[in-house]
């Protein structure tokens, strides 16, 4: 006899209350078809799949639960809501995730009611849900706000600070501990499940009640040892003793997988008046989906991939990663001089660190999601006579902003930033992109600002910053391949302050920072052809401006153009300062700047991104005609009398 296969049941699913309609025992069917098109989707698209997989389950469960989107469900990172946005009636989309035009990555709260708070950067999640539960507690509106966080996320100091505010929200703030990677937990089996649906029971609670009020009647040494005594015990068995006393009561670890646990501990926390609850889950990275179990960190986030193999297409043969080429150029400044050390805050392979650290493990130091705590301990390295590079992406270093004010620059300590993915980052979209590193550098005093304009040069400035001692200096360079020129094989050391001439010409002046140099030289090419004589100089630092050079260009052409692929505030408002200051735009320059917009762009291929943007050759062309007042025909028009 054939058996006949199960209905889908994800096909009946458009929306949460659809999935509140079916019985607990089909729960378990609809997770293991949510994990397959899971699967399917990332590996027609890439994306974020371990992650995913590993909460397919509690996305379940919780939807299951609570009453979503009246319960505000908050992811933190948001990373893995590819589950959530398949269940909250986006799953016809879902193979548009992070490509132009369509949804993306990450939590977003203008693509969904049931996206309550937007995240793609971590340890955000529990300040956000005190938020949502205090204002609704303030309004007397009903409601729980649900944070899920992972175990990485809690590395983050923000996180406790939250934790330490949480006691005013009450009932209404349950904290989700996502616990697949540091283990923190004792084993999870049928005991532990047992005891988590006990203790969050509300007859227990309510046990637990009555005997608290009982013993704030006892005298206090009573009082204090009855209270201890109940949060050591529980401790005892189940962990949570740090949660207890930050305030929550602590459920837990539950099996993330079982949604036969899952499911009546929720409901009883989800009914409990003890609050605020932590609820301690114990899953698997790429749970379900053999490649990612048994390759977590490489099935993080893919390149397309066929699904029955889990083979992920590669890309095609081409120059290296400035990424590479930054972790080769320190491997071999960290092989010159014993003092050079590299801090990573938990993107070791992401800045390429991890090939550092294979050769120097003693010199590496990897502090965790503690953006912060990296570039203080750096600071605290540099004081002390060592050599620190500080890794982190452009996007990161921005939640350390006052470190680097504090205790770096004000300090005049010799850090070395290296700031990669500046610029636009393609896929991971507006909350990644490096756009605003150049302002909120180059406006500091004592500090030096650095942008590679290929890899080349990221091999001299690796090797300048290695070498310089006067101060804090960062280097910026982009996500992705270089343009293929040869790296050098032996570095330069390069004079701070000082830019280079690439091409010289006589009437128009591109002023080039960072990677839009191969854009400027296309577009000299096309004006060369129209018989506009074009000089593009590669100005290599936003701080200090090399003001000799600048101001030669600036007084030699009828039209110069500053171009960079940051925001508004960064190099050519430095530029327009400098020129105003020193009287040359009362002379009549033709003075433009060429930035990012003042937007936050979508996720998109990086190319289109630019070409949004306005940061490619045809926009430079276009903003040197305008300038020129020139037309089609070559002839500069004129002004109407």
């Amino acid at each position: 006899m054939v058996d006949v296969p199960n209905t889908p049941l994800l096909d009946t699913v458009v929306t949460p209350a659809d999935l509140r309609s079916l019985k607990p025992t089909q729960l378990r069917q609809l997770a293991d078809e949510l994990r397959l098109e899971t699967i399917s989707a990332v590996g027609s698209t890439g994306g974020h799949l371990g992650s995913g997989l590993g909460v397919v389950e509690l996305t379940t469960a919780i939807h299951y639960v609570f009453n979503t989107p009246d319960d505000r469900l908050i992811w933190d990172v948001g990373h893995q809501c590819y589950p959530h946005k398949i269940l909250t009636g986006r799953r016809e989309r879902i193979r548009t995730i992070r490509q132009g035009g369509g949804l993306s990555g990450f939590t977003k709260r203008s693509e969904s009611e049931y996206d309550p708070f937007g995240a793609a950067h971590s340890s955000t999640s529990i300040s956000a849900a005190i938020g949502f539960a205090i204002a609704n507690k303030l309004a007397d509106r009903p409601g729980k706000a649900i944070a899920v966080i992972g175990d990485g996320s809690m590395s983050a100091g923000m996180a406790y600070e939250a934790m330490n505010n949480a006691e005013q929200a009450g009932n209404r703030l349950v904290v989700i501990l996502n616990d697949n990677d540091m283990s923190i937990a004792p084993p999870v089996g049928g005991l532990s499940a047992y005891l988590s649906r006990i203790v969050s029971s509300r007859g227990f609670l309510g046990l637990r009640e009555t005997l608290k009020k009982v013993a704030r009647r006892l005298p206090r040494p009573l009082h204090s040892a009855a209270r201890k005594t109940d949060e050591f015990a529980r401790g005892m068995t189940m962990g949570g003793t740090l949660f207890e006393e930050l305030g929550f009561y602590y459920v837990g670890p539950v099996d993330g997988h079982n949604l036969d646990h899952l499911i009546p501990v929720l409901e009883n926390i989800r009914d409990a008046e003890e609050g605020p609850i932590l609820l301690h889950v114990v899953t698997q990275k790429g749970k379900g989906y053999a490649p990612a179990e048994a390759s977590a960190d490489k099935y993080h986030g893919v390149q397309k991939f066929d699904v029955i193999t889990g083979t992920q297409a590669k890309a095609p043969p081409g120059p290296p990663s400035y990424t590479n080429v930054f972790a080769q150029a320190l491997l071999a400044e960290g092989e010159r001089d014993p003092t050079i050390c590299a801090i990573t805050a938990a993107m070791p392979s992401g800045t390429g660190l991890d090939k550092f650290q294979a050769r120097f493990p003693t010199r590496t130091f990897d502090v965790g999601i503690a953006e912060q705590h990296a570039v203080t301990f750096a600071a605290g390295l540099a004081a002390q006579g060592m050599r620190p590079f500080c890794a982190i992406y452009s996007t990161f270093l921005q939640r350390a902003y006052d470190q680097v004010v504090h205790d770096v620059a004000i300090q005049n300590l010799p850090v070395r930033f290296a700031i990669d993915r500046a610029g636009l980052v393609g896929a991971d979209g507006a909350t990644h992109a490096g756009s605003f590193d150049v302002t909120y550098l180059a406006t500091l005093p004592n500090m030096v600002v650095m942008a590679a304009a290929d890899e080349a040069e990221l091999v001299h400035m690796t090797h300048t910053a290695a070498l310089y001692d006067a101060g804090p200096i960062a280097l910026r360079y982009p996500r992705g391949n270089g343009v293929g020129v040869p790296l050098p094989t032996t570095p330069e050391r390069l004079e701070i302050g000082k830019g280079r001439l690439v091409r010289e010409g006589k009437k128009v002046a591109i002023l080039s920072l960072g990677t839009r140099l191969e854009e400027a030289l296309k577009a000299a090419d096309q004006l060369e052809a129209k018989g506009l004589s074009t000089t593009v100089a590669d100005l290599r630092f936003a701080k200090p401006l090399d003001e000799a050079l600048i101001r030669r260009l600036l007084t030699t052409h009828e039209v110069a153009v500053t171009l960079e692929e940051g925001a508004i505030g960064g190099l050519g408002a430095h530029v327009l300062t400098y020129a105003s200051d020193e009287g040359l735009i009362d002379a009549g320059l033709k003075l433009r700047t060429m930035r990012l917009p003042d937007v936050f762009q979508d996720q998109d291929k990086p190319e289109k991104q630019y070409d949004e943007a306005g940061l490619n050759a045809p926009q430079i062309i276009d903003t040197v005609l305008k300038a020129l007042r020139w037309n089609e025909s070559g002839i500069e028009a004129r002004k109407p009398a």
